[in-house]
């Protein structure tokens, strides 16, 4: 069984001192699902957003995540089902767009499990996972009558065994396994968010861990959850971990007989970051998981089982952008260095594992492209913070906009608002706005700083 593989790190790009960008022309890559066409954030002027919401801000366009489920469904087999990983971008509106148009949720904590329900996803179709769940949680899951708790470590289960026999219920399980060591390091070292040896169980565990589900009146053990990488972008290792996960939970069901229902082989599709970065082949992948439906349905002991999915980036990362307003642009030793006013308190993706973004100017010289060469150079695109960590982009092309106008970082529809800091350093925290049909409307205010300030009690002793 192949390992999973990440993709190659992507190859260090020159920074010229003037470079011509230029209009469309042949041999590019195709259009991709993104907010940003022609200079307008899902069809909405970026500047009449601004004077509605302020900046910075962040906007989804639903239309694009319609998009990017339309076109990951039409690869995938219809045994294989999907949960939206709310990590990714637990916006109400938008898990209740992905709702909508069926998907299911993967979420791990009380808090996620709420906000589904509130959101509208059926019970029977969302799953809890995660490594330190509380009694509280599991009491909540099991309360929620959720279609599955993914059991990380004996100690878990006997925890959810003892809170099923209290209430008397009978609790669907998943038994998480660890992926191997050696082959998560490799990957550890490319994409820095799995943290390596702290998911699942190893062999011994997981047979141990099946053996007493199996005996057990309050379990009902499904089968076997298995993640693999984050931000993966070759379909082949992509596949490999499915066939993998599938092979683990065939072997787990023979050996322990139990009747093999679910097979969550977590998330992990990728976007391209960069414009010349690879993204999922999913030609490939629609040829790769066909053959692995059709060996499914072929095995008596995998006939009855789903495979389940839980893609998050991949449907809401190109649908997201962060807009900030230039507020300064100096020359320091000879490096051009503009300073917005939004950075990494909003957005700390960059600095948390050393991953630039595509950057935009939406309005003014540049803003929509077009046709003509417009000179471009090598510039530091910083936050207002007093911090050394507030670098958006380091050396980042692009036309050096003036004072007052608006950029965007593009592909941060995940892993954006909620993974930011926003109290460091006392900013306001941005509003968040979804566009679906070219209207926008806010989903979240701008909060400022005097709210959380109101939220504070200074004591009297």
């Amino acid at each position: 069984m192949s390992a999973l593989r990440a993709p190659s790190p992507a190859t260090p790009r020159s920074d010229p001192t003037t470079i011509e960008i230029e209009g469309p022309r042949r041999g590019r890559p195709p259009a991709r699902n993104e907010i940003l066409a022609g200079g307008r954030l899902g069809r909405v002027d970026p500047e009449e957003l601004a004077a509605r919401f302020g900046t910075p801000f962040y906007a989804y366009d639903l239309d694009v995540v319609t998009a990017q489920v339309a076109a990951l469904r039409a690869a995938l087999a219809p045994r294989i089902e999907l949960a939206y990983a709310v990590k990714a971008n637990p916006a109400l509106a938008v898990v209740s767009h992905l709702a909508g148009l069926g998907l299911g949720a993967d979420v791990a904590s009380a808090g996620e499990l709420e906000l589904v329900q509130r959101a509208g996803v059926d019970p029977d179709r969302i799953v809890i996972t995660g490594p330190g769940k509380r009694d509280d949680e599991l009491r909540a899951a099991v309360a929620a009558g959720v279609r599955a708790i993914t059991v990380e470590s004996p100690r878990e289960l006997n925890r959810l065994e003892a809170i099923a026999a209290d209430v008397g219920a009978v609790v669907p399980i998943l038994l998480r396994a660890a992926v191997p060591r050696a082959a998560l390091l490799e990957r550890v070292r490319l994409v820095g968010d799995d943290g390596a040896g702290k998911f699942g169980m190893d062999a011994d565990d997981l047979l141990l861990a099946a053996r007493q589900a199996v005996r057990s009146p309050q379990l009902d053990l499904l089968g076997v959850h298995a993640f693999g990488a984050s931000n993966v972008a070759s379909a082949g290792a992509l596949a490999d971990h499915f066939e993998w996960t599938i092979d683990l939970a065939r072997h787990l069901a023979v050996a322990t007989g139990f009747r093999l229902r679910l097979i969550d082989a977590g998330g992990g599709l990728g976007i391209a970051y960069e414009s010349d970065a690879p993204s999922v082949d999913l030609r490939l992948l629609a040829a790769r998981t066909a053959a692995l439906a059709d060996q499914l349905a072929a095995d008596p002991v995998t006939r009855s089982a789903t495979l389940l999915l839980e893609p998050g980036r991949f449907l809401v990362g190109p649908a997201g952008a962060y807009v900030s307003r230039v507020v300064d642009r100096k020359v320091v030793e000879g490096n051009h260095v503009v300073v917005l006013d939004g950075g990494v308190h909003h957005l700390l993706r960059p600095a948390l594992v050393g991953q630039e973004h595509r950057l935009r100017i939406l309005s003014g010289s540049g803003g929509a492209g077009g046709d003509r060469a417009v000179k471009a150079f090598p510039v530091t695109v910083a936050g207002p913070l007093c911090s050394g960590l507030d670098v958006l982009a380091a050396q980042a092309v692009l036309p050096l906009p003036e004072v007052g106008r608006l950029v965007a970082v593009l592909d941060v529809g995940a892993y954006g608002y909620t993974e930011s800091m926003p109290f460091f350093l006392s900013h306001p925290m941005p509003a968040e706005v979804a566009i679906k049909g070219g209207r926008a409307q806010l989903i979240r205010p701008r909060i400022e700083p005097r709210t959380w300030l109101d939220w504070q009690r200074n004591p009297t002793w």
